[in-house]
């Protein structure tokens, strides 16, 4: 599903944040990359939904070629590689309902598949009560549940969820990773970077570890393994 070989990212600057790096994620899989500031996984992270352009090796996720793949197409992409950020990312003049369809919109999906898709997605994270709620009207947790919602509307094959819980309560950061198991439990491959080692100890996946852009562990049911 998401194979890396001996990719290296390098900015204009002369910065090397990957060196190197080879890693092999399988289909259905969950992933958590941990390291500490300035290790590199933001740009990992980046590298896997294109907003970031390796430099050199070898970088495929669903049939895709991050590497030799034209910007063009990276719209063709996102389609299979669902992004939740930590910030949310909501389109702060759309409605719930609005926010989550239009990303079905732009793909060109009829009106009566969009309606029928994203009510099932807005069920799915709870917020099927407040279609027509404005982002600023939501909590934190609820506006991470919407955008939850819109990354998964189109089916993607993989979920890349960038620090999810680090603007959460505990409370929030709990139910946003029972919503991530039950998208996994679909079978969605979820690569997941963050900061929380409870959550990390206590639902445990995979765990690949980053440091100055090199993975230097990489365990099944691993553990967070940095002081917070």
């Amino acid at each position: 599903m998401i194979e890396m070989q001996d990719v290296m990212k390098k900015y204009p600057n002369g910065t090397t944040a990957i060196r190197n790096l080879t890693v092999s994620i399988g289909q259905g899989e969950f992933v958590y990359v941990v390291g500490p500031s300035g290790a590199g996984k933001s740009t990992f992270i980046k590298l896997m939904y294109r907003e970031e352009k390796a430099t050199k090796g070898i970088l495929k996720i669903a049939d895709y070629d991050l590497i030799k793949i034209k910007n063009r197409e990276v719209s063709n992409l996102r389609r299979e590689v669902g992004v939740v950020f930590q910030d949310y990312k909501l389109l702060p003049k759309k409605t719930v309902y609005e926010n989550v369809a239009y990303a079905m919109q732009v793909i060109g999906k009829k009106p009566r598949e969009v309606k029928k898709r994203v009510m099932e997605v807005l069920d799915m994270v709870g917020l099927k009560h407040k279609v027509r709620v404005f982002p600023s009207e939501l909590s934190g947790g609820e506006q991470q549940r919407v955008s939850i919602a819109r990354a998964i509307v189109n089916t993607p094959k993989v979920l890349i969820a960038d620090e999810p819980t680090g603007n959460l309560d505990p409370e929030n950061s709990w139910e946003i990773m029972k919503l991530l198991e039950r998208v996994n439990a679909q079978g969605t491959t979820i690569v997941m970077a963050t900061h929380n080692s409870t959550i990390v100890n206590t639902i445990r996946h995979r765990v690949i570890a980053i440091e100055n852009g090199r993975i230097i562990r990489d365990q099944a049911e691993g553990e967070y393994g940095y002081d917070d």
